[in-house]
């Protein structure tokens, strides 16, 4: 029996959820001190750059039919591969665990349970959306999609039209690293976006409209963290959401906007696991995720990400350049053997990109980046196949 295939409607929801998130709103508060404009400025920049790449990313591993992790093994090889499943379910544990700290800490402020509380209740859910499955979550994903997107917009009007403007204080961001800030969070997902490209009808429009969903809502959310800073003076998302009188509505935007993308990381935490070995279940390595990183949640402060996001961009950036060059470019098919110039390649991108986090580029280091690593790459392949 064929296993159903989701419309572009499920995964537009699907990145709708993962947008609606309290970790972009917060980031997007950092953007402040630029002031409006300039801040909107690099918010759109960034997330043009970051949505692009997502987009190639899900095409490559629709095209292919296989997990983000796996369609990774055809440039990598299979062991090559493994260095980025274990990478990326490091980065998912991370994500996993600051998501459900950040939401905890946020309805705390609301209502006042318990971190513990909010962690346990948070974790639970994600389990459950996780168990459940990404196919047979769409009136659920529907239904709590809908009442966010009706939240949000609420939360919206109330932030700019109740709040009064205050200069925001904080640290100046250069615009190049406000830049690199906004690209992060659309590249923190490249290592996850073909685990549902590969699961639609037609992966490349999939592709497409997950990226356009993806990036308008998320910025979408940086603007209301940016507005809020700067309208009502705060960053906290509790004390946000009981200034402009949300009161118990606003507890359920955390809750729901934080399982809603939580149990994406989750989920691929687990079909990166089930690419380390077929010995894993991708639902129970899910699972497994969601019980860790509410442990973690409940027994570390993780205040400050973005050491975490530029940690991200310096690793995942350089991995989907070679995979856009080998895939576009080479027209490499995939043979599962080892390639020694496509890692050669990623290590220099690698490096490339924290020297670039030392000097101050107008558009910030990731398409700079990308496109270095492209070139060497493309260089590096053909060298070795004239020597050949």
């Amino acid at each position: 029996m064929q296993e159903k295939k989701t419309s572009l409607f499920d995964n537009g929801l699907i990145w709708f959820g993962a947008a609606v998130s309290i970790a972009e709103i917060m980031t997007g508060a950092y953007f402040a001190p630029l002031g409006f404009g300039k801040g909107l400025a690099a918010i759109l920049i960034g997330h043009v750059i970051g949505c692009v790449v997502f987009y190639l990313a899900g095409v490559i591993g629709g095209e292919s039919g296989k997990s983000a992790m796996e369609a990774g093994k055809q440039s990598f090889g299979q062991k090559g591969g493994l260095l980025f499943c274990v990478l990326n379910v490091i980065q998912l544990l991370g994500w996993t665990a600051i998501m459900i700290y950040d939401g905890a800490s946020s309805a705390n402020g609301i209502w006042s349970a318990g971190i513990p509380f909010w962690c346990i209740l948070i974790g639970a859910l994600i389990i459950v959306w996780v168990a459940v499955g990404v196919r047979r979550m769409g009136a659920l994903n529907t239904v709590a999609g809908a009442f966010l997107f009706l939240l949000t917009v609420v939360l919206s009007v109330l932030i700019f039209t109740k709040g009064t403007f205050h200069r925001a204080a904080g640290e100046l961001l250069s615009f190049g690293a406000a830049i690199e800030l906004a690209a992060a969070m659309p590249l923190s997902w490249l290592p996850l976006v073909s685990d549902y490209t590969r699961e639609a009808a037609d992966p490349k429009k999939a592709s497409l409209v997950s990226a356009l969903v993806y990036g308008v809502v998320s910025c979408w959310m940086y603007v209301i963290g940016m507005g809020a800073a700067i309208y009502t003076s705060e960053t906290a998302i509790a004390e946000i959401m009981l200034k402009v009188g949300l009161g118990v509505w606003g507890l359920v935007i955390v809750v729901f906007s934080t399982v809603m993308t939580t149990y994406l990381d989750a989920y691929s935490a687990g079909m990166s696991s089930e690419a380390v070995s077929v010995r894993i279940s991708a639902k129970w390595a899910g699972i497994a995720t969601a019980v860790i990183g509410c442990a973690v949640a409940m027994l570390f402060s993780l205040e400050n990400i973005t050491g975490f996001l530029y940690f991200i961009g310096s690793v995942f950036a350089p991995m989907a350049a070679v995979q856009i060059a080998d895939h576009f470019i080479l027209k490499n098919k995939g043979s599962g053997a080892f390639n020694a110039p496509n890692l050669l390649s990623w290590v220099l991108g690698f490096g490339i990109y924290r020297y670039l986090m030392t000097l101050d580029i107008c558009v910030g280091n990731t398409l700079p980046d990308i496109l270095i690593t492209i070139a060497v790459c493309v260089a590096l392949n053909r060298l070795m196949a004239r020597r050949a």
